[in-house]
């Protein structure tokens, strides 16, 4: 290989050719694959990322790169999430123009690299009171963000987080996902199913959870409504362009939802919605969610798919059963009885089950919280340093459990106060008490 005179790259590497072509900075490192994307900003603060990050450039030039590549895309790409990693958002959009690329991107950005609607598309979400969130931004959703971006996107091509998302509504989208559940289901419900749905997104909204679904038909557009009623926050994730409604039918539906909520989706405008678009905004409704609940559900429902998702995140999935001689509920009873779903019947069956981790402190409270540690909490913590971060694969190695175990626990753990997380991963935020000592080494010892 030989080395062009484009300049130094991150880290004083220098642009390469190989035989696929001529790699931008930085790109020779790129996996197969690519890599799940890191771009999830600051995980605590304002979630900023600084102008002088990998990429450099001021903050509009960076918002065209950004949006230029949403379209080039459109949808999920780990690939270019990878090169974006590696050599910055502005170098990666000079790349795919020239398409001086890796030959994994060459496919996924040939038809639409010659397409520029960057200031077209930024002026147009402007018409529609909306705007474009990327990873640039405070209000980017980065600790949600982060699960995706630790998929593997060999086992799914849609493991990606998205580059950018299009939002219309007031309310910031961090603020709005902070406590957060996702209902959907069948897109022909039934009356049961409209009346649980009814019952549970409503009582859910009311305790100021927002409501995230798919604004289907169904159960979807049940549970929009129900939080809307109790004016409650509610998100729709499209699998279209924020310009397009879908079903048309629901076109004063999201305009409701955007009025009172936030609608969202990671296709540019103009973007009509497509099979495989359904199957990867799926991911995105289970990742900016505490939790999946499934009201109704067929044999070959959509909503499994979420469910997949969700598991894959670490995070609890739920089910509402039905009617044992009910078609619309077979998909539910499938996913009780598989272990792929807790079942539940009401908000606070699912709040135990999603909600802030509740641990069981008999007599007085002691001073040390992670005192109450015991299993996979206190061998997650163990594993954690005292000083530096680990990130989530590492914890793994240590403790031998699952990758999803070690997600949710680390998320339970933040939640009580215990752990944290930066840039670089996760850490304690303060050492273990002798107590908690002994109970992770009886962890360690029972895990044995």
């Amino acid at each position: 290989m030989s080395e062009i005179t484009s300049g130094p790259g991150p880290a004083g590497r220098t642009a390469v050719d190989d035989e696929s072509g001529t790699l931008p900075m930085g790109a020779a490192d790129l996996p197969e694959h690519g890599r799940g994307s890191g771009w999830t900003g600051a995980l605590h603060g304002d979630g900023t990322r600084e102008a002088s990050s990998v990429g450099g450039g001021d903050a509009d030039e960076r918002r065209l790169a950004w949006v230029y590549l949403s379209r080039v895309v459109e949808g999920p790409c780990a690939a270019l999430s990878g090169l974006i990693e590696s050599v910055g958002v502005l170098e990666a959009a000079r790349a795919v123009r020239e398409c001086a690329l890796p030959e994994v991107l060459r496919g996924p950005t040939e038809l639409r690299r010659g397409v520029d609607r960057a200031e077209a598309d930024l002026a147009q979400i402007e018409r529609l009171g909306g705007r474009v969130v990327t990873p640039d931004d405070g209000e980017w959703p980065a600790w949600r963000m982060l699960g995706l971006g630790q998929l593997d996107p060999g086992h799914d091509a849609d493991a990606a987080v998205p580059l950018v998302l299009w939002v219309r509504g007031k309310r910031s989208l961090v603020e709005a996902t902070e406590r957060s559940i996702a209902v959907v289901g069948a897109r022909c419900s039934t009356g049961y199913g409209n009346h649980a749905t009814g019952e549970i997104a409503g009582e859910l909204a009311a305790r100021g959870w927002t409501i995230v679904s798919g604004a289907a038909f169904g159960i979807d557009g049940m549970a929009h409504r129900a939080a809307l009623a109790v004016g409650g926050m509610t998100i729709a994730v499209l699998a279209c362009g924020p310009d397009r409604p879908y079903p048309v039918q629901h076109d004063h539906l999201l305009g409701e939802i955007a009025e009172h909520g936030l609608v969202v989706t990671e296709y540019p405008p103009g973007t009509s919605p497509r099979k495989h678009h359904f199957l990867a905004r799926n991911r995105l409704i289970a990742g900016l969610a505490d939790g999946v609940v499934v009201v109704e559900a067929g044999v070959r429902s959509g909503a499994r798919n979420t469910v997949k998702w969700c598991r894959r995140l670490g995070r609890p999935a739920m089910a509402v059963p039905g009617p044992i001689t009910s078609a619309a509920s077979v998909g539910c009873h499938r996913m009780i009885r598989e272990g792929e779903a807790f079942i539940v019947t009401r908000a606070e069956e699912i709040l135990d089950e999603a909600g802030p981790l509740r641990l069981s402190l008999p007599g007085a409270v002691p001073p040390n919280p992670e005192d109450n540690l015991s299993g996979d909490e206190a061998l997650v913590f163990a594993a954690l340093p005292g000083t530096g971060s680990r990130l989530p694969r590492a914890v793994v190695t240590d403790t031998g459990l699952p990758l999803p175990t070690v997600r949710a626990t680390l998320s339970a753990l933040e939640i009580a106060g215990l752990v944290a997380c930066d840039s670089n991963g996760w850490y304690r935020t303060h050492p273990p008490s002798p107590i908690a000592t002994a109970a992770i080494a009886a962890a360690h010892e029972q895990h044995r």
